[in-house]
């Protein structure tokens, strides 16, 4: 398990891949690739919408659960697209200058 907190999403990124070329049966990311990137990227959309709805309300835990969920699905349909949340990172970088 990496040290850092930010670390994670690299390995959760590595996990994700890993269940895109061994598609392990009864697992949540096997079932979302095996529905193809339409419903990943709709799966992307609810969440959006869900994460929307709790930020406007004051439960802290519900938002950042939708906010757990969002990025996930995220994670998800970037491998989907054959691309990494690094790539997004690199574009993050360069806008910051």
């Amino acid at each position: 398990m990496p040290e850092k907190n930010t670390d994670f999403l690299i390995f959760l990124q590595d996990l994700i891949d890993r269940r895109k070329s061994e598609m392990p049966e009864n697992s949540y990311t096997t079932s979302l690739f095996k529905k193809g990137i339409n419903k990943i990227a709709q799966k992307v959309g609810e969440e959006s919408i869900e994460l929307i709805i709790e930020a406007k309300d004051s439960n802290r835990d519900l938002f950042l659960n939708e906010s757990a969920d969002l990025l996930y699905h995220m994670l998800v349909l970037l491998a989907a697209k054959g691309c990494r949340i690094e790539d997004v990172i690199d574009i993050l970088k360069s806008r910051h200058r």
